[in-house]
């Protein structure tokens, strides 16, 4: 045991002012040096560029001491009064200054209680404060955006409204509950533990083939990475020539086919065109070697081929999305043919990669190398890795949100079909995935004519001369719809160039029987994204009802509707929407 006048003599209150001033010194200085250690021991175990990132960060501020002791000497300042206001007779901040516009402080407590006033205007300095150090320090532009999402990424998790204690909502609601709510959200957090994801939509509420890609059609051709569906049509004359639809690789396709008031393809159907649509496998492990050249073949020229068998067309309409709109693009670039497409139209596309956006915080080259070092053999890539970056991107709106609600308030998410296909993420093949990385976000090889050699052919995609159809919206996270508008310079036909409203996914699947958002339009394409934006007018409702204006005369004249779904020498191998779409992801 210790002896007990050892305690009184070293206990802090037994301890005089002169002991506590003489001990101060190596106090302070054993307190910075545990601090410089656990700095360097956090920063050693970052992926390298980061370490360089902070390095570089920590070298700048260095250079920089006032300026770093005018910011400091600010936020203290800031900080006194932040406190002399809030605790003291003053009133609440006002709206401004609070930021009322922001969903995480809604709660009446927030502005009536003085611990929780406190405590947001706190949160909102201190993000404040690290912002104003990161500009001070100057940094070249690649480090300042990676640092600076980093940052982000770091401010929005400790927002107070994530904690229980610190939630006034939480609290509340358990106070009202007698903890029921706390039990139902550690059960929530136990599910979504077992399931290996957040839920984002009450995960039983929903069930392809049930619910949701209920569009009545067959499969009539697969091969070990794509399966292709033929719908049956919805008129009893349609246009003779086909659609094709290649729906993103990295989730499922049904995004295009949800439910009957909100499906695309049952859309088009009602406008008597002809659907074909690729379903990706998800693929096996067996599949993780498989290339960009394979994707070409198995999920465009080959699934083309049996459009045009099926349909008795010389020639077909082809729309892509996303990463499956680059596909395709790519696809048509060193197509021996590309005639037999006769219009393309890209939703939400990247072909120019000069500017890519938040997501090119996760790719450079150090990266890049590591990636292709892991897939060399092949391996698969985890679709919830993929989907999981890119709720990052909005990570107040898909990650924290669905924390704050499943865990700290126990709801159930309510039923949402666009969150439900978001979660049904697909695995890719790594070799795929590593090409897809090194030749598009990094290189950004298909911009330039002859660069990429695929399928034995220079890709080329001037040599896409027939009309095209470009949509971007306008707050999309993944594809910048500036960097969408960069494709009216690469492709040689007629372009119509539409920005929808709201953002990635939303934008696109945005039903005209809703009533909602609005489009813009501008036939001028001379200038610059900017530049076309001034001059454009605004459309209410859906851009669906504007690309079937622009398709329809491009699809052939009217003929009687098929009897019958496949051909002689492709019949229907299974009812729609087939066993790929059914594959869980591992």
């Amino acid at each position: 045991m210790v002896p007990t006048d050892a305690l009184a003599t070293t206990h802090p209150l037994a301890m005089t002012h002169a002991d506590l001033e003489a001990s101060r010194p190596a106090s302070l200085a054993a307190l910075q040096q545990a601090a410089a250690e656990t700095v360097a021991d956090f920063v050693a175990r970052l992926p390298q560029p980061q370490q360089l990132d902070l390095q570089a960060l920590f070298a700048a501020l260095a250079a920089r001491p006032e300026r770093v002791q005018q910011i400091q000497q600010r936020f203290y300042r800031e900080q006194l009064a932040l406190f002399a206001q809030i605790l003291g007779p003053s009133p609440a901040p006002a709206a401004g200054e609070r930021g009322d516009a922001d969903p995480r402080f809604q709660a009446p407590e927030w502005r009536a209680l003085p611990f929780f006033r406190l405590l947001e205007a706190c949160y909102r300095r201190n993000a404040q404060w690290l912002q104003e150090v990161l500009d001070a320090a100057e940094l070249p532009p690649v480090s300042a955006r990676r640092l600076r999402f980093a940052l982000g990424q770091m401010v929005d998790a400790l927002a107070p409204t994530n904690f229980p204690i610190t939630n006034p909502e939480a609290v509340r609601t358990a106070l009202e509950s007698g903890g029921e709510s706390l039990r139902a959200g550690l059960a929530n957090l136990r599910a979504d533990l077992a399931r290996g994801r957040l839920s984002m939509s009450d995960p039983g509420a929903f069930e392809v083939g049930r619910n949701l890609a209920v569009t009545d059609g067959a499969v009539v051709y697969e091969n070990p990475i794509a399966q292709l569906i033929q719908y049956r049509p919805r008129q009893a004359r349609v246009h003779a020539r086909p659609l094709l639809v290649v729906p993103p690789f990295i989730n499922k396709y049904y995004i295009l086919d949800l439910q009957p008031h909100n499906s695309f393809v049952r859309f088009a159907l009602d406008r008597g065109l002809q659907v074909f649509l690729v379903s990706w496998r998800n693929v096996p492990a067996e599949l993780g070697g498989s290339s960009w050249e394979d994707y070409i073949r198995g999920g465009v020229l080959e699934p083309l081929d049996a459009v045009l068998d099926v349909s008795r067309a010389r020639s077909a309409n082809a729309l892509g999305f996303c990463v499956g709109g680059t596909l395709l693009a790519t696809a048509l670039a060193v197509m021996t043919r590309p005639a037999r497409v006769a219009s393309l139209t890209l939703l939400a596309t990247m072909l120019d990669y000069a500017d890519v956006g938040e997501i090119g915080v996760y790719v450079d080259e150090a990266s890049v190398r590591q990636t292709e070092r892991e897939h060399a053999a092949g391996g698969r890539v985890s679709g919830a890795r993929l989907a999981a970056a890119f709720a990052s991107l909005r990570a107040n709106e898909l990650i924290w949100h669905f924390v704050v609600d499943n865990y700290l308030l126990g709801r159930t998410p309510r039923a949402f079909d666009l969150l439900h296909w978001n979660c049904d993420s697909a695995n890719l093949p790594g070799r795929l995935y590593a090409w897809y990385l090194r030749n598009l976000y990094l290189d950004n090889n298909l911009r330039v004519p002859g660069r990429l050699r695929l399928c034995g052919r220079a890709a080329d995609l001037g040599r896409l001369r027939m009309p095209s159809y470009l949509l971007a919206t306008r707050e999309d996270h993944i594809v910048p719809w500036r960097s969408a508008y960069a494709s009216t310079r690469l492709l040689s036909g007629r372009i119509e160039f539409v920005l929808g409203a709201s953002g990635h996914v939303a934008g696109v699947i945005n039903a005209p029987a809703a009533g909602r958002r609005q489009y813009w339009v501008n036939g001028n394409l001379d200038g610059g994204a900017d530049a076309w934006l001034a001059g454009a007018t605004v459309q209410p409702g859906s851009w669906w009802n504007h690309w079937a204006q622009w398709l329809l005369p491009k699809s052939g004249r009217l003929v009687a509707a098929p009897q019958a779904l496949g051909s002689a020498a492709r019949p229907p191998i299974e009812a729609a929407p087939g066993r790929y779409v059914r594959e869980p992801a591992d």
